[in-house]
């Protein structure tokens, strides 16, 4: 059974799920790769993947560590079955980039709570917070999951100022990269991506049918989760709302983002997955959530070749 299976945390379950993960990626960039081939877009291709698979395991490590769902494999598989859903997604290099660099910014945002180097995790998280905007604009908005960390863990007002401290970094940094490779100035209009609020593509059923199932399981877990936050201790709720913070940020970014392909749909996908991960993990509807599971690991498999 797929939940006896994937309720556990073992090197096998990871390594099915890297692989499930690999092989769409390969299938959704194969043909442009081979049509035009060539050994540096190739390798590019190859260290987008790389990325992309190191993801599943920075969210296995951060859930893991920092018990946010029970110990097994729900989430990496959840995040795969939802990335692997949307094949723009897949092709679209600076949104996997960008959703790796948030993951250590999330990362760096939840280790707050020990109040260890406090000042150091939050530069860190706002660095690759600043890092992932250069790849995918509106991810910027992720800053307020770094200020909500900093008002539950460490209200200091220097602490406030870090987050400056951090952006300006990033932004000497890209300024000199940028004169010394390309010989002119990084601007404003090389970072910002204009908003987009139109939503036509979401008529093509490829997108619309996996997004309405993905919405669905957003709907039936959050209850659930939303009981899981009552029911934790003071010193965990922080965690479990900074959670919920980054879906509602997560929407945002979507919502805002140019493209609407869904690629953008990439930053929601880490904290569907822990949320729903949490409803997996319990123990009542077990035939339900056994044929609910199935049901999902098919939707990548049938929608390339229905739609």
């Amino acid at each position: 059974m797929l939940t006896s299976f994937f309720g556990k945390s073992t090197p096998v379950n990871i390594i099915a799920v890297v692989i499930f993960m690999a092989a769409f990626f390969v299938f959704a960039n194969f043909n442009p790769l081979i049509a035009d081939f060539a050994l540096l877009p190739f390798l590019e291709k190859f260290a987008v993947l790389v990325v992309f698979l190191l993801s599943v395991l920075v969210l296995n490590f951060i859930a893991k560590k920092n018990e946010l769902t029970k110990i097994s494999a729900y989430k990496i598989l959840l995040f795969a079955v939802f990335a692997t859903s949307f094949s723009a997604l897949l092709q679209n290099d600076q949104a996997i980039i960008a959703n790796f660099f948030i993951l250590l910014s999330f990362r760096r945002i939840i280790s707050l709570k020990s109040r260890k180097v406090v000042q150091k995790k939050i530069f860190d998280a706002t660095f690759w917070i600043c890092i992932a905007s250069l790849y995918y604009f509106w991810s910027i908005l992720f800053l307020l999951v770094v200020f909500a960390g900093i008002l539950s863990y460490a209200s200091y007002i220097k602490n406030f100022l870090i987050p400056i401290i951090a952006f300006l970094a990033v932004a000497l940094i890209t300024e000199a990269g940028y004169l010394l490779i390309y010989d002119s100035l990084y601007s404003f209009s090389d970072w910002f991506q204009p908003m987009n609020f139109h939503f036509e593509n979401y008529q093509d059923l490829a997108l619309l049918v996996p997004l309405s199932i993905i919405l669905a399981l957003l709907l039936w877990t959050m209850f659930f989760y939303l009981s899981v936050i009552q029911k934790a201790s003071i010193t965990r709720r922080p965690v479990l709302n900074l959670v919920m913070l980054s879906l509602a940020t997560a929407i945002c970014v979507a919502v805002l983002s140019h493209n609407k392909n869904g690629s953008e749909f990439i930053f929601f996908f880490v904290p569907l997955s822990i949320i729903a991960s949490n409803y997996f993990g319990s123990k009542k509807d077990k035939i339900f959530k056994e044929i609910l599971l199935f049901l999902l690991i098919l939707m990548p498999l049938c929608i390339p070749f229905i739609f």
